[in-house]
């Protein structure tokens, strides 16, 4: 997106700056859009040869039409025009049959081409690091895969065929027109530049203006995922007109958006189509010269006006593809753009897999920023035995959810390193580091699918024994078959929205205990649940924390209390470390303060 404000900069500071720079960009877009092709070269060869062997067929059209008029209507010989007749049923026959071979085959390579693109960008969004996504809006991302792909669909399967349709048929017609008159085709030809002139101008237009489109759709795509996902919190504000004249102003801005372009759109038909019909103007007059001057003969004229139609339609249809294929290459940026993000958590080649760890984690001079503004981690440096329950507290802004997504490797450390078993987490495989990690958030997300497929996303093979087990562990056995009519097979519905706080808890904690991690990262989210569901979800937390070592964001004392050692934070820093007991023995200590005055009813909150 930087990249095309600073064109739209240097566009104001010089007005043939820009042009140049889309043309040369547009060129490298394209081909770089081909690749996606190649692996189907059988098949596109297929759609070239019966495309050619189809409209060749097409071209005897005229010459069939200049044998009536020289030899038929001249000589009135009735045998003659039933021969003519037939040969052009067979034509036509054997031109259908090549036709639908070739849409058939170059629909098979635009829609795999497609598939193929749609399928890297998914999994390219995969890699990308959690940044990425902190400074994007989902609705936008969503539009980008949706919106903007099937946009670039239509383009690379019916226009394309059109596309080449029509350009084999200007290329052979005008082969034709050269052989009948190369006079006439030369005075003919003189036009071809001004309009090829005006389909560049206006296709420029119409390509900056596609893009316009596309923000302004992907701004109103936001809207909907937020309000959707939101949609309790529309509701207790009672901001359902004001969420309405938000998506209206989107709207409205595409429809603005959408409107200019079609204003150049609709210049460039009508443009293209007058000059392609002034030129046919002008065959007219001067083949009837030629025809007085001998030089060709009736029949040979009406050919040539046939074959100057078969000209001037495509010229004009290709002004709407070009078109067409303009807003595509802007979308095809866009999309490249985005294929072209780095992830910013980079897997290094050739490093080894974690093997299967204590839980051991230290932490020595680590440092971190989101900005090089604004350290959030500074100087960090604590040991973490295997089987501990490290707690972590300190006033909002601390540092605390930062600090534990160092260690999945969510974000990399900027100084310092994070060792797990005397293992660098930068110096081990991704994968099996995130495997012997297990999360469990504070906004507990669940899948839209069954209970079941939410609790074996921890360990897709899992059987359905150690599913049940699982959920058994987590206290989410009882309630799942109690209070849920399809038991396990429950749809949860968006972000298990048809399940109370405790119960999503409950599954995200099997979901957890069947993943078996060594590593616990828990941001507990016991607050806001009645007090039945919070002491089964705190009895669930105590299984799964059992001898493993653990890191837990805490809100409440009685997790401090028993936790095996305490980090406090401030300011990205750790100003104090050690157990409880020791802790408050500091009376002018941060965590005392903190202590007491969350006794107090303060708010102040771990």
């Amino acid at each position: 997106m930087a990249q095309w404000r600073r064109a739209g900069r240097d566009y104001e500071q010089d007005p043939d700056k820009r042009p140049r720079r889309i043309s040369r960009e547009g060129l490298q877009t394209f081909g770089r859009l081909l690749t996606y092709v190649r692996p189907y070269r059988g098949w596109m060869i297929i759609a070239i040869i019966s495309l050619l062997v189809s409209v060749a067929l097409g071209l005897v059209l005229p010459l069939v039409v200049q044998n009536l008029v020289d030899i038929v209507l001249v000589e009135k010989s009735l045998e003659t025009l039933n021969q003519l007749a037939l040969l052009l049923l067979v034509v036509f026959v054997v031109q259908a049959i090549f036709s639908f071979i070739h849409r058939l085959s170059l629909s098979f390579v635009g829609e795999r081409a497609v598939a193929d693109m749609r399928i890297q960008l998914y999994s390219h969004l995969q890699q990308l690091s959690l940044k990425f996504y902190a400074d994007r809006r989902t609705g936008e991302i969503v539009s980008r895969l949706t919106n903007d792909v099937t946009l670039l669909q239509n383009a690379v399967t019916n226009d394309l065929v059109a596309l080449l349709r029509q350009a084999v048929t200007l290329v052979g017609a005008a082969v034709f027109l050269f052989i009948l008159d190369w006079r006439l085709t030369l005075v003919i030809l003189a036009g071809i530049p001004v309009m090829s002139l005006t389909m560049v101008a206006l296709g420029r237009q119409i390509r900056a203006a596609s893009k316009a489109v596309q923000d302004a759709l992907a701004g109103a795509a936001n809207v909907v995922e937020e309000t959707t996902s939101g949609i309790r919190i529309v509701k207790s504000f009672a901001r359902e007109a004001y969420e309405i004249g938000r998506f209206t102003d989107k709207v409205t801005d595409t429809f603005t958006a959408a409107m200019r372009r079609a204003k150049i759109t609709a210049v460039l038909g009508p443009v293209i189509g007058f000059l392609a019909f002034f030129s046919i103007t002008i065959t007219l007059w001067f083949g009837s010269y030629e025809v007085i001057q001998g030089r060709l003969t009736a029949g040979g004229l009406v050919a040539y006006l046939v074959y100057t139609m078969m000209v001037a339609t495509p010229i004009a249809t290709l002004a709407g593809l070009y078109a067409q294929f303009q807003s595509a290459l802007g979308v095809t940026e866009r999309l490249f753009e985005l294929l072209d993000t780095p992830p910013e958590v980079v897997q290094r080649e050739g490093i080894r897999p974690l093997p299967p760890v204590q839980g051991s984690v230290i932490f020595e001079d680590v440092h971190f920023e989101y900005t090089t503004a604004l350290p959030v981690l500074r100087d960090i440096s604590f040991t973490a035995r295997p089987g501990q329950v490290i707690a972590l507290v300190g006033p909002s802004g601390a540092g605390k959810s930062t600090l534990v997504n160092l260690i999945p490797r969510f974000y990399d450390v900027m100084g310092g390193s994070i060792c797990i078993d005397g293992h660098d987490v930068q110096d081990v495989e991704l994968k099996s580091l995130r495997e012997q990690i297990g999360i469990v958030p504070q906004e507990t997300i669940l899948f839209s699918d069954t209970v079941e497929a939410n609790i074996r996303y921890g360990k897709l093979e899992a059987t359905a024994a150690e599913i049940e087990a699982a959920a058994r562990a987590a206290n989410a056995h009882e309630f799942i078959l109690r209070d849920l009519a399809d038991g396990y097979q429950t749809m949860v519905g968006e972000r298990g929205v048809k399940l109370s706080g405790g119960q999503r808890q409950r599954v995200a904690i099997a979901r957890a205990i069947l993943k078996d991690p060594r590593i616990l990262i828990l941001d507990e989210a016991t607050s806001s649940l009645d007090s039945e569901s919070e002491a089964l979800v705190q009895e669930a937390l105590q299984r799964l924390m059992h001898g493993r070592t653990s890191f837990v964001i805490a809100h409440r004392l009685s997790t401090v209390v028993n936790a095996d050692w305490v980090l406090v934070l401030e300011q990205g820093r750790v100003v104090e470390q050690g157990t409880h007991a020791a802790l408050l023995a500091n009376p002018a200590g941060l965590y005392t303060r903190l202590h007491q005055m969350q006794f107090q009813g303060g708010t102040a909150v771990f």
